[in-house]
């Protein structure tokens, strides 16, 4: 598959993932230190400069992340990040309250911890976005994604993009709230370009990666990238494996291997975020969102986003009216 077919397909499906708000940290750490994080709603992106740290996802072992390499959790999953493994944990959440102004997001947080040892600066960038918001595509990913500098040359300008947005809105500057979540949107596309695009040279190696391994198969890519053209189409698996040019079955089969669901889970996951995202506009009345994401009646749409949420289309624009 070409780079250009891949850049595309990829666009069409972070297209509607946009993050309503982001929250930006910075945390002076000093060795000996280590915090555990419960996990957020949302990818979490992680990023330092002077000593390295560790980081360790809940059941895995520990990673070290050199100064300027990028880690990110695309799940938010529960972690521990530390100045060496098997370090006892602080709870984030403790230093988090104790630093806090206001609501969660209103104001980014900055505070210091530590044992006065080799000091770690670590910039931390948190993508809200609801948990149902993201789809097949994010929500398989692996919970642990670390883009390394040494091994990746775009790293280091992602990094220096971080670090300059993290500074710029601890200042608060107006705008500061709507800046931070455009330029983590723009990060999180290109990390994920780049996982994307070090998967063949990482398989060859025996490694094993998320769904994204459908945007690099030419057949399913197509069916990735019709869904997310025309979400309000009837498709079927059979029209779906007659544009790819294969068989029903090996449509099928490949789409589950590659993306981790069937193809009709995988659309009726989109149609739902596309249906969320659409909510929001009070303009849209509830039977052009239906019929945009393929529903010709309210009340089966309404079933399925409830469904799907746990709510109702009403109850959740009036809840996105209120964030």
């Amino acid at each position: 598959m070409d780079t250009e077919r891949g850049g595309d397909v990829l666009s069409h499906v972070l297209a509607t993932y946009r993050s309503e708000r982001a929250v930006t940290a910075r945390f002076s750490l000093s060795a000996p230190w280590s915090l555990h994080s419960t996990g957020v709603a949302g990818p979490l992106i992680r990023m330092c400069t002077g000593a390295p740290y560790w980081i360790a996802v809940d059941g895995a072992e520990p990673v070290q992340v050199a100064p300027h390499d990028i880690a990110m959790l695309p799940q938010g999953g529960a972690h521990t990040v530390s100045s060496a493994p098997g370090l006892e944990p602080v709870p984030f959440r403790s230093l988090i309250e104790a630093h806090s102004v206001g609501r969660h997001g209103d104001h980014p947080i900055v505070f210091s911890h530590g044992g006065g040892g080799p000091a770690t600066e670590l910039f931390s960038l948190h993508l809200w976005m609801p948990a149902q918001g993201l789809g097949s595509i994010i929500g398989s990913l692996p919970p642990l994604i670390v883009l390394r500098q040494a091994q990746i040359p775009t790293t280091a300008s992602l990094a220096q993009a971080m670090e300059t947005l993290v500074n710029e809105t601890i200042t608060q500057r107006p705008g500061w709230q709507l800046s931070a979540a455009r330029m983590a949107d723009l990060l999180l596309v290109h990390i994920l370009c780049e996982h994307l695009y070090a998967q063949p040279q990482a398989q060859e190696h025996g490694e094993k990666f998320g769904s994204l391994r459908g945007l690099d198969d030419e057949s399913i890519a197509r069916a990735i990238s019709l869904m997310h053209e025309r979400p309000g189409h009837p498709w079927s698996v059979a029209s779906l494996a007659q544009a790819s040019y294969l068989s029903r079955t090996v449509f099928s089969e490949r789409f589950r291997a590659l993306v981790g669901v069937t193809p009709m889970h995988y659309l009726g996951s989109y149609r739902m975020t596309l249906a969320a995202e659409k909510l929001k506009n009070r303009q849209l009345s509830l039977h052009q969102v239906a019929e945009a994401v393929g529903y010709a009646s309210e009340k089966a749409f309404s079933r399925a986003f409830q469904r799907w949420t746990g709510m109702t289309p009403s109850a959740y624009a009036r809840r996105a009216e209120t964030d």
